[in-house]
């Protein structure tokens, strides 16, 4: 490839790792490509070709690498347009027209569009990560295609490459392609009669757009083709009015079929959409946030929308919709926060689809099909018989509106492939009894293609082969897709995939103990690659697909089918960046784990190994602290010397950038003992007999962590305050004890097993008569509440203690008679820990902040330093740009009488040493006068 890499500015990856990661799209499908491509310009585009077809490489484009059918995948170069050619080009709002570059996100042309009182129509529930070259090869549509169309309704102008490298212009006309016209004469009989029949009929080539009477369009027939005929270069695209008003009804049906049944009633009622979910989807959801907004009575839904000039025209609308609509129950939403909270059930319905309503792993491959809207309740009731009659089972959702439906299945892809095809091909002859289409809206790819004979004649095939012809004479485009196709049992990801038995490290009690079945988690929907958030804080400093969870597992998949060594190079490059920030753990709507498959992996590879020195200096920082903590000023003073400093953090593998956090002059246990010997501290700010606190209320255990106990005694004084004003004797551990959080970050399990034993000891007698266990550093309390169980799993004490944690807040607010003090006026900025965002969540202290009546700034996103990452050599500047996502502008933005509020160690550390500004933690915060 280094003729290539001399031929454009854009980079080439032929590495293991750049591989693994685009190996896999959101489908089953695995193809390792020869390369990747990262095109900057339009002639990158045209030399990586010209390179392609000289050396007789197959060129696949690649938006977001969403596709769920296997269409972005292939065995030659992959060309990633979302990396550099990703502009909104320009918006006209006179002509309501938008020209965009093919690796624009949806939501950016969105948020470009907007000012102007406008919207791109089509709206995927990917839309924050899809780009428009993806939906426009896909003829993507969404939940609002009822009112504004799908892709091919919204485009006016295409510039491609075609498979002979020759650059077109495709419009509302049949010109710019040699014999496209005559094509079409000849082939009026098959365009008429066996394409176009439904909106929906998304599977093949959308060739009746070249028929007269639909337009004639070149532009439009070319969306849908799946990168098989052109690499798209730029698009113009049609624009819509963002409504005035808008209402969300929830309609609710004994089931999602006989919701299928009312649909042409409510479509009757003009509503700008549609969409179906079914009662088990509701109840994946409802497990995996912990709450749904109130639904009305049904076992399934329809979430319809309705428009107008203004609310009362919108509301009207939907009161009617309630009227004429069959359905047993209905609600009005006209909340636009519990009406996007409804929105999100369906959002996430791909990914948390991915597992069955008993756990089991679920599949796409037949997950949208569509009919006719008025066969689609007959076509339900039949496809839950085939399933049934099958042995599988998965969680409906879906465009009732078009008759399009989602579903993922537990198909037996790994241990039965046969089953597996024969399913796929029943379900094909199903869908064509009905009139409908073997894909709605996500093509075929590798998932379909083969089935395109079930639905089409031989004529209609031919045709197929005869307009990609046109196009790419030599095959180059995408082969294997639409014309002359893989078998759909070709290039299953889960093929001969064998038990990767869990070390003695994590349990992986979800996954059976299986690492292999664990990181295969990751089905694709690429939400780790969204804007905005906790998740993958990498990525959003990057842009590279390396630093996306998606990313790291697929890498960790070749691991776990052996194509790769949990000791290589790709696998430690694809974890570097990770920060173990754990928010995938919360918000991936597969649960995918980063944080635990890293410590994993690095518990694999260096056990009973020599290990980085950073591993050392850091993973065992509780230790080293237990040393520098009887003897602060002289550590301090030596941190304080630069040159020194400087080279000894180089000389401990850490960024010689970073300060030195100070010691505080006595350590929390030092002051805690004191009291209990009746020395009234100054800077206690209360007498002994505080301290102990009535006991009226029970005693309470304080955990102390490390970090607090060395470098923030003030917090654990304010909190010990707060619990005794509340009525509670406060106790800490008898010795010092540690979770083993750096320890677990470091991969080091079977010293953070040793310290968890040595912390079950510790509070054994406290959890064991029914105390509660409260904790002040959010990362340290996750440990408690969630790895604990995962590490020592054949300890009956683990579960009785982490049921017995809480964060302070959560104390608090569990208390009937205590009240927090009024701030009103106050402003605050609130960095929540990233641990706390997805194992103990973040609601207690915001509805505490809430009750206090102060201005909350709520910080979404990672502070960057997480506990030893930022810390480590090499991972300052993405550490910096890490903060810069959220932390850093909120905080310049926020102004200097907004207080800062962060009750992580690594949140305070990192804004004092970016932004100059001291953080202070809630329990300080209860305490101001």
């Amino acid at each position: 490839m280094a003729a290539l890499r001399g031929r454009i500015d854009g980079a080439v990856d032929t590495s293991d790792r750049r591989r693994a990661e685009y190996s896999s799209d959101a489908s089953n499908y695995r193809v390792l490509p020869a390369a990747v491509v990262f095109p900057r310009t339009d002639d990158d585009v045209a030399n990586t070709l010209e390179f392609a077809r000289a050396e007789g490489l197959p060129v696949t484009a690649r938006g977001s690498g969403t596709s769920v059918a296997g269409n972005a995948i292939g065995p030659g170069l992959v060309l990633d347009f979302s990396r550099h050619m990703n502009r909104v080009v320009s918006i006209d709002p006179d002509q309501r027209l938008a020209t965009v570059q093919p690796g624009v996100v949806l939501s950016e042309l969105q948020r470009a569009a907007r000012p102007h009182g406008l919207r791109f129509g089509p709206d995927p529930s990917t839309q924050n990560r899809c780009t428009l070259g993806g939906m426009i090869g896909n003829n993507a549509c969404g939940p609002r295609a009822v009112a504004w169309g799908r892709t091919s309704d919204t485009v006016r102008e295409l510039r491609i490459l075609d498979g002979t490298c020759t650059e077109r212009t495709l419009a509302a006309d049949l010109s710019a392609v040699p014999g496209l016209a005559e094509f079409s004469r000849a082939n009026l009989a098959v365009l008429r009669t066996d394409l176009g029949r439904f909106d929906r009929q998304a599977s093949g080539y959308g060739l009746e757009h070249l028929l007269p009477e639909r337009g004639a369009s070149a532009a439009k027939a070319f969306v849908g083709s799946e990168g098989t005929c052109g690499l798209l270069l730029g698009a113009t695209v049609e624009l819509v009015e963002l409504p005035a008003a808008t209402v969300l009804t929830v309609l609710g049906y004994p089931d999602i079929a006989t919701a299928a049944d009312d649909v042409a009633a409510v479509l009757a009622c003009a509503p700008i959409a549609v969409e179906g979910i079914d009662a088990r989807l509701v109840d994946v959801v409802r497990a995996h946030r912990g709450t749904v907004p109130d639904l009305p009575r049904g076992g399934g839904w329809l979430f319809v929308e309705t428009a107008g000039a203004t609310r009362a025209e919108a509301l009207a609308a939907a009161q009617r919709l309630c009227r004429t609509a069959g359905a047993v129950d209905s609600r009005i939403v006209t909340d636009p926060g519990i009406a996007a909270a409804l929105w999100r059930i369906r959002a996430d319905g791909a990914g948390l689809a991915g597992r069955t309503a008993d756990g089991q792993p679920a599949w796409p491959g037949w997950e949208d099909a569509a009919v006719p809207p008025a066969r689609l309740g007959a076509y339900l009731r039949d496809f839950a018989d085939l399933t049934r009659e099958h042995g599988v089972d998965g969680l409906l959702y879906g465009h009732i509106g078009d008759g399009c439906i989602h579903v993922r299945l537990d198909l037996p892809i790994a241990d039965a492939p046969h089953r597996f095809r024969a399913f796929l091909f029943d379900a094909a002859e199903l869908v064509v009894r009905h009139g409908g289409s073997l894909s709605g809206e996500h093509g075929d790819g590798r998932a379909r293609s083969e089935l395109l004979a079930a639905m089409y004649s031989p004529a209609v095939l031919e045709v197929f082969a005869g307009y990609k012809a046109l196009f790419d004479p030599g095959d180059i485009l995408n082969p294997g897709v639409l014309v002359a196709p893989r078998p759909i049992d070709a290039d299953l990801r889960l093929a001969g995939l064998g038990r990767v038995a869990a070390s003695k490290g994590y349990l992986l009690a979800e996954d059976d103990g299986d690492m292999g079945v664990a990181v295969h988690r990751c089905v694709g929907v690429g939400k780790c690659r969204a804007d905005g958030g906790f998740m993958c804080p990498s990525y959003q400093a990057t842009r590279d697909e390396k630093d996306s969870t998606r990313g790291r597992a697929r890498v960790l998949q070749e691991v776990a089918r052996g194509a790769l060594p949990w000791s290589s190079d790709a696998v430690a490059e694809s974890l570097d960046l990770c920060l173990s920030c754990r928010a995938c753990r919360s918000d991936c709507p597969a649960g995918v784990d980063m944080a635990t498959y890293k410590s994993e992996t690095l518990y694999r590879r260096y056990r009973h190994r020599l290990r980085p020195v950073d591993h050392y200096a850091l993973g065992w920082l509780p230790r080293w602290l237990s040393v520098a903590s009887r003897m602060p000023r002289v550590v301090n003073a030596l941190a304080g010397r630069t040159a020194l400093r400087r080279a000894g953090l180089r000389a401990a593998g850490i960024d010689p950038r970073r300060d030195v956090p100070r010691l505080a002059p006595r350590t929390f246990r030092r002051i805690w003992r004191d009291l209990d010997e009746g020395d009234r501290l100054a800077e206690s700010a209360y007498a002994p007999e505080e301290r102990v606190g009535s006991g009226v209320s029970g005693e309470v255990m304080l955990w102390i962590d490390t970090f607090t106990d060395a470098f923030d005694p003030e917090i654990a004084l304010a909190a010990a305050r707060l619990l005794a004003a509340a009525g509670y004797r406060v106790r800490i551990p008898e010795r010092r004890v540690c979770c083993g959080l750096t320890w677990i970050s470091t991969g080091q399990l079977d010293g953070a097993r040793a310290r968890l034993r040595a912390t079950l000891t510790a509070l054994q007698e406290h959890v064991d008569a029914g105390g509660v266990v409260v904790g002040l550093e959010p990362s340290c309390t996750a440990v408690l509440r969630a790895d604990l169980t995962e590490l020592l799993p054949d300890d009956p004490r683990a579960a009785r203690t982490a049921a017995a944690v809480r964060t302070l807040a959560e104390f608090l607010a569990e208390q009937p008679t205590w009240r927090p003090p009024r701030r009103t006026g106050r402003r605050v900025v609130v960095q929540p820990h990233c641990h706390q965002h997805a194992i103990l969540g973040f609601d207690a202290d915001r509805r505490l902040l809430a009750r206090m009546g102060v201005t909350v700034t709520e910080i979404t996103g990672c502070c960057g330093l997480a506990g030893n990452f930022g810390m480590q050599s090499g991972h300052y500047d993405i550490s910096v740009a890490v903060a810069e996502n959220g932390m850093l502008p909120a905080l310049r933005a926020a102004g200097a009488d907004a207080l800062f509020l962060a009750d992580g160690f690594s949140c305070r550390t990192q804004a004092a040493a970016l932004s100059g500004r001291r953080a202070r933690h809630i329990a300080q915060f209860l305490l101001e006068g």
